[in-house]
Protein backbone atom coordinates (compact mmCIF):
# COMPACT_ATOMS: atom_id res chain seq x y z
CA UNK A 1 0.00 0.00 0.00
CA UNK A 2 1.12 2.84 -1.07
CA UNK A 3 1.40 5.36 1.86
CA UNK A 4 2.96 8.66 0.22
CA UNK A 5 0.97 11.95 0.92
CA UNK A 6 -0.01 12.47 -2.39
CA UNK A 7 -1.69 8.83 -2.67
CA UNK A 8 -5.41 9.33 -1.58
CA UNK A 9 -5.12 12.55 -3.76
CA UNK A 10 -3.52 10.32 -7.17
CA UNK A 11 -6.73 7.69 -6.23
CA UNK A 12 -9.11 10.52 -6.41
CA UNK A 13 -8.05 12.24 -9.17
CA UNK A 14 -7.93 9.02 -11.27
CA UNK A 15 -11.76 8.44 -10.37
CA UNK A 16 -12.73 11.94 -11.08
CA UNK A 17 -11.28 11.29 -14.42
CA UNK A 18 -12.67 8.05 -14.93
CA UNK A 19 -15.89 9.73 -14.07
CA UNK A 20 -15.66 12.50 -16.23
CA UNK A 21 -14.86 10.53 -19.10
CA UNK A 22 -17.87 8.27 -18.82
CA UNK A 23 -20.12 11.35 -18.71
CA UNK A 24 -18.43 12.89 -21.68
CA UNK A 25 -19.02 9.84 -23.58
CA UNK A 26 -22.82 9.88 -22.46
CA UNK A 27 -23.12 13.26 -23.43
CA UNK A 28 -21.72 12.96 -26.73
CA UNK A 29 -23.16 9.17 -27.31
CA UNK A 30 -26.13 9.16 -25.66
CA UNK A 31 -29.84 10.23 -27.59
CA UNK A 32 -27.94 9.91 -30.96
CA UNK A 33 -28.15 7.98 -33.91
CA UNK A 34 -25.39 6.37 -35.49
CA UNK A 35 -24.58 8.90 -37.80
CA UNK A 36 -24.79 11.24 -34.73
CA UNK A 37 -27.26 13.94 -36.04
CA UNK A 38 -30.60 12.77 -35.22
CA UNK A 39 -32.57 12.08 -31.91
CA UNK A 40 -34.08 8.74 -31.29
CA UNK A 41 -36.55 9.45 -28.42
CA UNK A 42 -36.52 12.28 -26.02
CA UNK A 43 -37.39 9.52 -23.25
CA UNK A 44 -33.94 7.80 -24.01
CA UNK A 45 -32.08 11.40 -23.45
CA UNK A 46 -33.84 11.77 -20.40
CA UNK A 47 -32.37 8.48 -18.79
CA UNK A 48 -29.01 9.15 -20.28
CA UNK A 49 -29.28 12.47 -18.67
CA UNK A 50 -30.24 11.00 -15.22
CA UNK A 51 -27.33 8.64 -15.62
CA UNK A 52 -24.81 11.98 -16.27
CA UNK A 53 -26.70 13.77 -12.84
CA UNK A 54 -25.82 10.50 -10.92
CA UNK A 55 -22.24 10.45 -12.28
CA UNK A 56 -21.58 14.53 -11.65
CA UNK A 57 -22.86 13.64 -8.22
CA UNK A 58 -19.90 11.08 -7.68
CA UNK A 59 -17.54 13.68 -9.41
CA UNK A 60 -18.51 16.10 -7.33
CA UNK A 61 -18.10 13.91 -4.09
CA UNK A 62 -14.54 13.31 -5.41
CA UNK A 63 -13.91 16.50 -5.76
CA UNK A 64 -14.42 17.37 -2.18
CA UNK A 65 -12.37 14.20 -1.09
CA UNK A 66 -9.14 15.81 -3.30
CA UNK A 67 -10.10 19.27 -0.99
CA UNK A 68 -9.68 17.32 2.05
CA UNK A 69 -6.68 15.31 0.80
CA UNK A 70 -4.23 18.47 -0.65
CA UNK A 71 -4.99 19.91 3.18
CA UNK A 72 -2.15 17.55 3.76
CA UNK A 73 0.48 17.69 0.86
CA UNK A 74 3.53 19.70 1.63
CA UNK A 75 4.38 22.68 0.62
CA UNK A 76 7.27 22.24 -1.71
CA UNK A 77 4.81 19.99 -4.56
CA UNK A 78 1.41 21.52 -3.24
CA UNK A 79 1.08 24.50 -5.70
CA UNK A 80 0.76 21.72 -8.90
CA UNK A 81 -1.49 19.81 -6.64
CA UNK A 82 -3.60 23.04 -6.42
CA UNK A 83 -3.18 23.65 -10.04
CA UNK A 84 -4.83 20.04 -10.86
CA UNK A 85 -7.64 20.38 -8.80
CA UNK A 86 -8.32 23.54 -10.72
CA UNK A 87 -8.19 22.13 -13.67
CA UNK A 88 -10.76 19.66 -12.24
CA UNK A 89 -13.31 21.86 -10.88
CA UNK A 90 -13.23 23.44 -13.81
CA UNK A 91 -14.33 20.07 -16.02
CA UNK A 92 -17.24 19.97 -13.39
CA UNK A 93 -18.32 22.96 -13.67
CA UNK A 94 -18.08 22.82 -17.62
CA UNK A 95 -19.86 19.60 -18.14
CA UNK A 96 -22.79 20.47 -15.51
CA UNK A 97 -23.40 23.57 -17.47
CA UNK A 98 -23.08 21.30 -20.62
CA UNK A 99 -25.41 18.35 -19.04
CA UNK A 100 -28.15 21.72 -18.11
CA UNK A 101 -28.37 22.71 -21.36
CA UNK A 102 -28.68 19.70 -22.55
CA UNK A 103 -31.86 19.11 -19.91
CA UNK A 104 -33.23 22.36 -21.21
CA UNK A 105 -33.43 21.40 -24.73
CA UNK A 106 -35.23 17.90 -24.14
CA UNK A 107 -37.62 20.08 -21.60
CA UNK A 108 -38.31 22.70 -25.30
CA UNK A 109 -38.91 19.36 -27.10
CA UNK A 110 -41.23 17.91 -25.05
CA UNK A 111 -43.43 20.99 -24.72
CA UNK A 112 -42.92 21.89 -28.59
CA UNK A 113 -44.18 18.33 -29.65
CA UNK A 114 -46.69 18.29 -26.58
CA UNK A 115 -48.19 21.61 -27.63
CA UNK A 116 -48.14 21.57 -31.20
CA UNK A 117 -52.15 19.73 -31.31
CA UNK A 118 -53.65 21.83 -33.89
CA UNK A 119 -52.98 22.94 -37.29
CA UNK A 120 -51.45 26.25 -38.16
CA UNK A 121 -53.45 28.53 -40.52
CA UNK A 122 -52.67 31.78 -42.15
CA UNK A 123 -54.39 33.33 -38.83
CA UNK A 124 -52.84 31.24 -36.22
CA UNK A 125 -49.09 30.33 -37.72
CA UNK A 126 -48.23 28.92 -34.37
CA UNK A 127 -51.59 26.80 -33.91
CA UNK A 128 -54.23 27.00 -31.55
CA UNK A 129 -54.52 30.65 -29.12
CA UNK A 130 -54.32 28.14 -25.74
CA UNK A 131 -51.58 25.66 -27.52
CA UNK A 132 -49.67 28.79 -27.69
CA UNK A 133 -51.10 29.83 -24.48
CA UNK A 134 -49.67 26.50 -22.66
CA UNK A 135 -46.43 26.39 -24.41
CA UNK A 136 -45.41 29.79 -22.96
CA UNK A 137 -46.64 28.55 -19.76
CA UNK A 138 -45.02 25.75 -19.93
CA UNK A 139 -41.57 27.52 -20.87
CA UNK A 140 -42.35 29.97 -18.01
CA UNK A 141 -41.99 27.32 -15.74
CA UNK A 142 -38.64 25.83 -17.24
CA UNK A 143 -37.21 29.05 -16.98
CA UNK A 144 -38.61 29.08 -13.46
CA UNK A 145 -37.72 25.64 -12.59
CA UNK A 146 -33.74 26.85 -14.39
CA UNK A 147 -33.61 29.41 -11.43
CA UNK A 148 -34.24 27.61 -9.18
CA UNK A 149 -32.01 24.76 -9.97
CA UNK A 150 -28.99 27.61 -10.18
CA UNK A 151 -30.08 29.06 -6.56
CA UNK A 152 -30.07 25.08 -5.48
CA UNK A 153 -26.35 24.90 -7.09
CA UNK A 154 -25.46 28.21 -5.33
CA UNK A 155 -26.05 27.39 -2.49
CA UNK A 156 -24.30 24.11 -2.61
CA UNK A 157 -21.37 25.39 -3.47
CA UNK A 158 -21.62 27.85 -0.55
CA UNK A 159 -22.25 25.05 1.74
CA UNK A 160 -19.37 22.98 -0.11
CA UNK A 161 -16.90 26.14 0.58
CA UNK A 162 -18.19 26.45 4.18
CA UNK A 163 -17.49 22.99 4.78
CA UNK A 164 -13.91 22.87 3.75
CA UNK A 165 -13.70 25.72 6.06
CA UNK A 166 -14.93 24.06 9.07
CA UNK A 167 -12.21 20.83 7.71
CA UNK A 168 -9.70 23.46 7.98
CA UNK A 169 -10.23 24.57 10.99
CA UNK A 170 -10.56 21.27 13.00
CA UNK A 171 -7.24 20.17 10.90
CA UNK A 172 -5.37 23.39 12.74
CA UNK A 173 -7.41 22.46 15.92
CA UNK A 174 -5.90 19.10 15.79
CA UNK A 175 -2.55 20.11 15.20
CA UNK A 176 -2.81 22.89 17.96
CA UNK A 177 -3.82 19.69 20.18
CA UNK A 178 -1.21 17.86 19.12
CA UNK A 179 1.51 20.35 19.60
CA UNK A 180 -0.08 20.43 23.34
CA UNK A 181 0.36 17.05 23.91
CA UNK A 182 3.99 17.63 22.79
CA UNK A 183 4.33 20.44 25.57
CA UNK A 184 2.65 18.69 27.67
CA UNK A 185 5.48 15.35 27.12
CA UNK A 186 8.50 17.18 27.29
CA UNK A 187 6.84 18.86 30.76
CA UNK A 188 6.77 15.59 31.82
CA UNK A 189 9.78 14.57 31.16
CA UNK A 190 11.55 17.36 32.92
CA UNK A 191 9.30 17.23 35.60
CA UNK A 192 10.44 13.21 36.26
CA UNK A 193 14.36 14.60 35.79
CA UNK A 194 13.03 17.77 38.34
CA UNK A 195 12.45 14.66 40.54
CA UNK A 196 15.42 12.27 39.79
CA UNK A 197 17.61 15.64 40.99
CA UNK A 198 15.43 16.13 43.91
CA UNK A 199 16.24 12.07 45.21
CA UNK A 200 19.69 12.29 44.48
CA UNK A 201 19.80 15.33 46.62
CA UNK A 202 17.72 14.05 49.60
CA UNK A 203 20.18 10.56 49.12
CA UNK A 204 23.61 13.37 49.99
CA UNK A 205 21.76 14.89 52.57
CA UNK A 206 21.13 11.77 54.35
CA UNK A 207 24.76 10.40 53.54
CA UNK A 208 26.27 13.80 54.53
CA UNK A 209 23.81 13.50 58.23
CA UNK A 210 25.67 9.90 58.82
CA UNK A 211 28.74 11.38 58.22
CA UNK A 212 28.35 13.97 60.26
CA UNK A 213 27.27 11.64 63.37
CA UNK A 214 30.01 9.42 62.36
CA UNK A 215 32.43 12.42 63.12
CA UNK A 216 30.47 13.43 66.36
CA UNK A 217 30.47 9.95 67.53
CA UNK A 218 34.92 9.45 66.54
CA UNK A 219 35.36 13.24 68.43
CA UNK A 220 33.45 11.95 71.45
CA UNK A 221 35.37 9.12 71.77
CA UNK A 222 38.26 10.98 71.33
CA UNK A 223 37.40 13.62 73.90
CA UNK A 224 36.37 10.08 76.25
CA UNK A 225 40.03 8.72 75.72
CA UNK A 226 41.42 11.97 76.58
CA UNK A 227 39.96 12.99 79.79
CA UNK A 228 39.92 9.07 80.99
CA UNK A 229 44.18 9.50 80.34
CA UNK A 230 44.47 12.33 81.96
CA UNK A 231 42.13 11.36 85.14
CA UNK A 232 43.81 7.98 85.49
CA UNK A 233 47.32 8.69 85.26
Amino acid sequence: MDNSPTALFDSYEQDFRQIIDSIRLKLDGEGKDERGGTIICTEQRRAALRRVEMELDEADEMISQMEIEIQGIPQSIKPQYQNRLKTAKGDLVRFKKLSKDLHSQVSRAELLSSGRVGTPTSDEPYGPTSDRTRLLAGTATLDDGTRRLQESQRIALETEDQGAEILMNLRTQREQIENSRDTLRTADTAIDRASGTLKKMIRRMYQQRVVTAAIIVVLVLVIAIILWEKVFR
